[in-house]
């Protein structure tokens, strides 16, 4: 790296495979503006999420540590994030997004001087109450980028200029149901879709695979494919700010996702918690100060995120991932877990991956007993056995409450998000 970054920007995006990036190979055009950044970051082609759902995949990437050290067994936030980290190194710090599965509520403001996480429960009863009754008419779920990005930037602005700062931006546009806003709407497919019929469909997809059509398979893809475009284009208006602010070049900008999203290749939609790499393989830029060329193939992990920023401010890092900075161009086993949904709640789900194999096993919490799966090597199956019964001696087993308040506001943003 060229030169001490003097800020840190860490910018992720909810849902967002790799291949369906131009960058990486893409058929269409949907990320100009990452393709731009790309040519002056270094691109790693082979870049995994710990997880395949937000609950694990987002403590990892802000911790640097699996998603069973991370939380608690409520999803709690368990450890210590990097915002914590840089905080004790004079860096003001600030997140700004709104999944409810990484709010507040799940105690993911620790370490952040301003945490905007678009719940309402926090706030003036009658300002909920309104906002709540006017999110429902609008059919809104989420925030959408443009409003992440004037809510960072108002917190940017509000710092003393000599104060150096940690920024997370979460963008949940690329997250389902896929609603494209304005002529995003029709720019892959011909007539518009409705709020409520894009989010009838996407529900039936998560709930009832078998009955998607083709043309509906296409038409998801296609809308999907706008929002990606829709966020790129404000990841480029939030770029220009930044350089309108002299920051862009001060500054070690990293861009990646939580995890992917399914399309039915496994005979699922959505991301639920399987490792395939439909929702696994992320994107992930990394542009120091100065810029950078350079394509790395090594397998990387999300996990690798909090390491990078450690060593980029000389801080030590206790956490499990390694520095993406001047990362050798060679072979490297990364892993992945996910924990089981509510009706297979005792099973564990694990996967590795090199440059060129994956493997895949099971776990019953109840038994104790392994199942591997497809596995491309008998040296692979070897690395990821270890790699469990590691796992299963550290897994965290605490236990902590929420207040009903918080629990009824993420219920509510949740189903919109058909979570539930």
């Amino acid at each position: 790296m060229s030169e001490d970054p003097r800020n840190i920007i860490l910018l992720s995006a909810d849902a967002l495979r790799a291949d369906h990036l131009s960058s990486y190979g893409y058929h269409r055009d949907t990320s100009p503006v990452l393709d731009e950044l790309a040519q002056e970051s270094i691109r790693f082609e082979n870049a995994y999420s710990a997880s395949s759902h937000t609950r694990e995949a987002v403590p990892a990437l802000l911790t640097g540590e699996y998603p069973d050290t991370a939380i608690g067994p409520d999803y709690q936030l368990a450890t210590d994030t990097i915002a914590s980290a840089l905080s004790e190194h004079g860096f003001a710090t600030g997140g700004f997004h709104s999944n409810p599965f990484v709010s507040r509520a799940y105690s993911f403001d620790q370490g952040f001087d301003e945490f905007d996480d678009d719940l309402h429960f926090g706030k003036h009863k009658l300002i909920a109450l309104a906002q709540r009754a006017l999110d429902k008419l609008r059919n809104r779920h989420y925030a959408r980028a443009d409003e992440i990005n004037e809510r960072s930037l108002d917190w940017i602005d509000s710092l003393d200029d000599e104060q150096p700062f940690f920024l997370w931006n979460h963008y949940m546009d690329t997250h389902g149901p896929y609603e494209p806003p304005g002529e995003y709407e029709t720019l892959y497919h011909d007539e518009g879709l409705s709020g409520r019929d894009a989010q009838s469909l996407y529900r039936r997809a998560i709930k009832h695979p078998d009955s998607i059509s083709d043309d509906e398979q296409e038409l998801l893809i296609d809308l999907y494919d706008a929002e990606i475009r829709y966020n790129d284009e404000k990841l480029g208006a939030f770029f220009d700010a930044l350089r309108d602010r002299e920051l862009f070049e001060q500054s070690l900008i990293i861009v990646t996702a939580d995890h992917g999203d399914a399309f039915g290749e496994h005979g699922y939609y959505e991301h639920p918690r399987y490792l395939h790499d439909e929702i696994t393989k992320v994107p992930l830029l990394v542009r120091p100060p100065g810029g950078a060329d350079e394509v790395v193939e090594t397998p990387t992990s999300t996990l690798d995120v909090a390491a990078t920023i450690s060593a980029a401010i000389g801080a030590d890092a206790d956490d499990e991932g390694q520095s993406l900075l001047g990362l050798d161009n060679e072979d490297r086993t990364v892993f992945m877990q996910a924990r089981g949904e509510k009706d297979d709640s005792h099973l564990r789900r694990y996967a590795s991956r090199t440059r060129s194999g994956a493997c895949f096993c099971e776990r019953d919490r109840e038994t104790g007993g392994i199942e591997f799966g497809e596995c491309s090597s008998r040296s692979l199956r070897d690395e990821l056995e270890a790699h469990v019964e590691e796992r299963v001696r550290r897994e965290n087993s605490e236990d902590v409450a929420e207040s009903d308040d918080v629990e009824q506001e993420v219920e509510r943003r949740l189903d919109a998000l058909g979570y539930k």
